[in-house]
């Protein structure tokens, strides 16, 4: 189970101050992360470390992480509000 203090400390760190990260960010973490499971958790963790430039690329689609689970993780937050 995820400690509400872990998601407290994710939802800021998930606002990122430009609203395309904003507004796909937060939203997954606040409904979708604490069903996740460790791996995904420490990859979305992960993710948050990257720079606001590189993840604006991959969620506008126009460029893609080198690092095949971080776009793992990039699609998984696409897909939840891009349904094929």
């Amino acid at each position: 189970m995820v400690e509400q203090v872990e998601l407290n400390r994710l939802f800021w760190h998930s606002r990122r101050g430009m609203l395309e990260l904003d507004v796909l960010l937060v939203p997954f973490v606040q409904e979708v992360y604490a069903t996740l499971n460790q791996v995904d958790r420490d990859l979305y963790v992960r993710l948050l470390t990257c720079e606001d430039q590189d993840m604006f690329g991959w969620f506008m689609e126009r460029s893609e992480s080198d690092d095949p689970e971080l776009q793992r993780m990039v699609r998984m937050i696409l897909d939840r509000v891009q349904p094929k």
